[in-house]
């Protein structure tokens, strides 16, 4: 298990570190991880972090805290979600942006009773979240979608909370513990961590380098440094070095294990209407 409070870039690239496609140098052609009698030298497998799927959800239980990049399912990891779903797990407590929809994103642990709480900015698209909320049969701690954001990045970078001053002499500011700072009052926001946490990725390196889809990079940059265990799904898998640095959002240091993905197997009503036109 790797310290997720160091920071750093795992991966190599440029120059000659960079592995050829048939590179006999002590390099495995397909993957670009270190082999050989100098693997010792030259990082060694022991960075390898691809995974199986199987190997993935080995570490999600019954109970387990699960943070989750995503907004409205887009950058949800599909193969994960699917993965946890048939799983069978049960008393999940979510951390993440929101519910996703009925059968997209997180939402079908949602739409299955497989959710004890979920903590999130809103819940609006996913209907079985606002009956299981009415119920009672599942929890749900809102927050603005700022503050939680800023709850999980506190989370991942090692501070104990943040200050807000939204709610500050409101009924949700009640019993809440306060600071004065130059003379104005901010509420104590706690930091957020989990003891998994799940991203998507476009592309990813063995290292467990990320770089993320446009609007699919947005909470799973935050989401992978408050995991206790990151796993990160990747559409695509490059050699070592096959990543141009100036692209990687996440650092390899954050990540735990890779996992190939497949894409989502969803669509959105309107791809679905011009796919039948």
């Amino acid at each position: 298990m790797m310290d997720h409070g160091a920071n750093g870039n795992e991966n190599e690239a440029g120059g000659d570190t960079k592995p050829s496609a048939g590179a006999s140098d002590g390099f495995d052609a397909a993957s670009g991880i270190p082999s050989g009698a100098d693997a010792g030298n030259r990082a060694g497998t022991a960075l390898n972090k691809i995974r199986t799927l199987e190997e993935a959800l080995a570490v999600i239980t019954d109970g387990t805290t699960l943070m989750y990049g995503g907004f409205g399912g887009i950058g949800t990891p599909p193969a994960l979600t699917e993965g946890i779903v048939a799983k069978g797990v049960k008393d999940l407590i979510l951390i993440g942006n929101d519910t996703g929809f009925p059968q997209i994103g997180i939402g079908p642990l949602v739409t299955l009773g497989r959710v004890a709480k979920v903590i999130t900015s809103h819940i609006g698209s996913n209907p079985f979240a606002g009956k299981r909320m009415t119920e009672g049969s599942m929890e749900v701690v809102f927050y603005p979608q700022g503050t939680l954001a800023e709850k999980i990045r506190a989370g991942g970078v090692g501070l104990g909370g943040i200050l807000v001053d939204v709610g500050v002499g409101t009924l949700m500011g009640e019993g809440r513990e306060t600071v004065s700072v130059l003379g104005k009052t901010y509420l104590v926001e706690p930091a957020l961590t989990a003891e998994v946490a799940i991203v998507h990725a476009k592309r990813a390196d063995p290292y467990g380098n990320l770089v993320y889809d446009k609007s699919g990079r947005n909470f799973n940059p935050l989401v992978a440094m408050a995991g206790r265990i990151t796993i990160a799904e990747a559409d695509e898998i490059v050699p070592l070095g096959g990543l141009d640095p100036e692209t990687i959002v996440t650092p390899g240091v954050f990540v735990d294990m890779v996992i190939p993905g497949k894409g989502v197997s969803w669509q959105w009503v309107w791809e679905k209407k011009h796919a039948a036109e």
